[in-house]
């Protein structure tokens, strides 16, 4: 059996024209594979095509050309296999509100054809946190608890796939928490994990490997340690004795005022630290406490598609 969760090969969406926008193309013969076991990050600036792929895997949306493995099964030969592989967390809350947590799992559950012997509902419950709320209605769920009911509506059919598309979008830091917690307990267990995020140091975190999705292409594809190696800036932030203005700096060397420190950004890879603290020395100033600074995803996103942070989702 393949070692890949996931193939694609050649993989393409055409939009057909309509009365209010021309045709487009949203997937441009994409190649991926996704290791198994592996907590994946597919970034991309908005409308990169990063959606219509995931919808594709999922079976929401029909592709135009090109091939589609999921966990060895392909989507067009064994459409049934290869659909109980994966659960999809989407990004829109989407519940029905007269449902309960506990309907809704099984309801789901039926969908897929799981036996009622079979049922893990109160086992998901627990897990998602939300066994207090097992019987009351979808609508008096805090957008929070509607977050934990979608992943666990993911998980009812015991896929070997999890994907989350943007699944702490909207949350308070300790949804977040309790939610990658899950997921890394989930992985631990042999889960392929597929995250798409605009937050990118959350994608930082959490990912082993990263694709980069622009214009309908995967235009790079790493491990995030070496992804974050490309980008070779890195800072020393200072704190002087005494406060002072930010001083010349020699060719190379950039220095900002951050309050009441001072922040010296510089190319690693023509120089090293030693140089820069140099620098700082020569230009009078008394170091009381010295700290670096790494380059982040943001900054590799940034440098391989030329958007920001914002644009990420």
């Amino acid at each position: 059996m393949s070692e890949a969760a996931i193939t694609l090969t050649g993989l393409t969406k055409t939009y057909a024209a309509s009365a209010k926008a021309p045709a487009k193309e949203a997937l441009k013969g994409v190649d991926l594979t996704i290791p198994r076991g592996s907590i994946f990050g597919l970034l991309g600036p908005n409308g990169a095509g990063k959606s219509t792929l995931i919808n594709i895997l999922a079976g929401l949306v029909t592709k135009t050309s090109g091939k589609v493995d999921i966990w060895g099964f392909d989507q067009d030969r064994n459409p049934r296999q290869s659909r109980a592989s994966i659960g999809v967390m989407p990004q829109e809350l989407i519940l029905d509100p007269y449902f309960t947590p506990r309907a809704a799992l099984e309801v789901q559950a039926g969908l897929y054809g799981v036996p009622k012997s079979q049922r893990r509902t109160d086992e998901i419950l627990s897990l998602i946190g939300l066994s207090d709320k097992a019987d009351a209605y979808a609508r008096s769920l805090s957008g929070g608890m509607r977050r934990r009911l979608l992943l666990g509506k993911a998980l009812v059919h015991a896929p070997q796939i999890l994907v989350l598309d943007e699944p702490t979008a909207g949350v308070d830091i300790e949804l977040r928490s309790m939610l990658w917690r899950h997921v890394r307990a989930l992985n631990d267990e042999g889960m392929t994990i597929i995250l798409t995020t605009h937050y990118l140091e959350e994608a930082q975190e959490m990912c082993d490997e990263i694709a980069i999705i622009d214009h309908g292409e995967v235009t790079e594809r790493d491990t995030t340690a070496n992804l974050l190696g490309r980008v070779t800036g890195k800072t020393l932030v200072v704190t002087p004795e005494t406060p002072t203005d930010a001083p010349a700096m020699p060719d190379g060397v950039t220095c900002t005022r951050r309050g009441d420190t001072l922040a010296f950004a510089y190319d690693q890879g023509r120089m090293g630290a030693d140089t820069v603290l140099d620098a700082i020395r020569d230009a009078g100033i008394r170091v009381m406490d010295v700290r670096t600074e790494q380059a982040s995803l943001e900054d590799v996103f940034l440098s391989l598609t030329g958007e920001g942070k914002q644009s990420a989702a």
